[in-house]
């Protein structure tokens, strides 16, 4: 069965009935639970996600995410190693459109030979990944 990459881009489209790609979402991600693919992250997603639901919706939205969303999501945690890797690729790249967490993505997604990604971030098609929108 294909792993799926999720980026915080889909999980903010899923649960914020208020973004322009929430419909969408919503489709895709019912897709992903016909095909009952394995979902992966990294814990930068889930900071990242944690940070921008708190600020755009709620510290309840944060504690609803973290019980009920964030437990379907297989985890790699972004060690030392890693970490220096992808911010040396981050300032490789010296892109401002880039993040840290967007690299991190693009390393994890490589080293688990993950080419398919849940996201609405068209940075990781431009990295040549597969988009489920």
């Amino acid at each position: 069965m294909t792993r799926v990459f999720v980026d915080t881009s889909a999980i903010i489209a899923l649960l914020v009935d208020s973004d322009s790609a929430h419909a969408s979402a919503r489709v895709a991600f019912e897709s992903l639970s016909v095909r009952q693919a394995p979902l992966l992250s990294t814990s930068y997603v889930l900071v990242e996600t944690y940070a921008l639901l708190g600020r755009r919706v709620s510290i309840t939205a944060v504690e609803s995410f973290r019980e009920g969303f964030a437990p379907l999501l297989d985890i790699v945690w972004i060690a030392r190693e890693l970490h220096e890797k992808a911010l040396d690729e981050l300032v490789k790249r010296s892109s401002k459109k880039l993040s840290l967490v967007d690299v991190s993505s693009f390393l994890v997604m490589k080293e688990q030979k993950i080419d398919e990604v849940f996201a609405y971030d068209r940075h990781f098609d431009l990295e040549g990944f597969r988009s489920i929108k």
